[in-house]
C-alpha cells in the first residue's frame, strides 16, 4: 500500500469536491491519515511543485493523483520521481492557455482572491515535460464534457498511457465518487 499525494486544480483546494470525497472514502475505509496528503497548493507553479517535492522526497514511494492544473504538476512529478499517477481530466500544457486569464482571480473553493500573473505562467513553462516515458504507469481518467479542457488533448499527449474516456461529464469529472475504489486499488487499497 503506498502513501497517495492528491494535488487539485487550479483555483481549487482541499476543500474542492473531490479532494472532499475522496478524504471522506479514505476515512470511512479506516485507513492510515498519515498516508493520505491532501496539500493546500500555493498560487505559485514553483512553490506548489516544492511544497510537493518535499513531501515525495520523504515518501518516494507515494502514487501522485491530480486533477486538472493537478494533473499537470503530478505528471511533472511522476516523471521526476518514476511515480505511479493517476490523472483526472489533466491540463497539457497549461502554460499556452494562461495568458488569457492573467489578472485578479478568485478561488472556488476558499473564495481567496489574487492575481495570476505572466511570471506564474513562465512558472508553469519551466514545467514542461515530453509525454510520458513509461505509459504504463500512468491512468488517464477523461471526459468528453470537460468544458474548461479539450479532451482530446490529453487523448494525445497520453498516448500509450491506459486512457479511460467517457463520453459526456464536464471539467468536475462526473461519477468521480464511484470511481475512489478504483483510484486506492490503483495505490494497492482494498475498500
Amino acid at each position: 500500500m503506498q502513501p497517495i499525494l492528491y494535488l487539485h486544480g487550479f483555483n481549487s483546494s482541499p476543500l474542492s469536491f473531490k479532494a472532499q470525497a475522496l478524504l471522506k472514502r479514505w476515512r470511512a475505509a479506516g485507513l492510515p491519515a498519515e498516508k493520505l496528503y491532501i496539500p493546500t497548493l500555493p498560487n505559485d507553479p514553483r512553490a506548489a511543485i516544492a511544497l510537493a517535492d518535499a513531501w515525495l522526497q520523504q515518501q518516494p514511494d507515494a502514487v501522485l493523483v491530480g486533477s486538472s492544473l493537478g494533473g499537470c504538476y503530478a505528471t511533472y512529478l511522476a516523471e521526476k520521481y518514476g511515480s505511479k499517477a493517476l490523472l483526472i481530466n489533466p491540463a497539457v500544457r497549461p502554460w499556452l492557455r494562461f495568458h488569457a486569464y492573467l489578472g485578479p482571480q478568485q478561488n472556488y473553493s476558499t473564495g481567496e482572491r489574487w492575481e495570476l500573473t505572466a511570471a506564474h505562467v513562465e512558472a508553469l513553462a519551466q514545467l514542461k515535460t515530453p509525454p510520458p516515458q513509461a505509459p504504463e504507469r500512468f491512468v488517464v481518467w477523461l471526459q468528453t464534457g470537460d468544458e474548461t479542457l479539450d479532451y482530446r488533448e490529453a487523448v494525445d499527449f497520453y498516448r500509450g498511457c491506459q486512457l479511460d474516456v467517457q463520453q459526456g461529464g464536464d471539467h468536475g469529472y462526473q461519477g468521480f465518487a464511484e470511481r475512489i475504489p478504483e483510484l486506492l486499488a490503483f495505490a494497492g487499497y482494498t475498500v
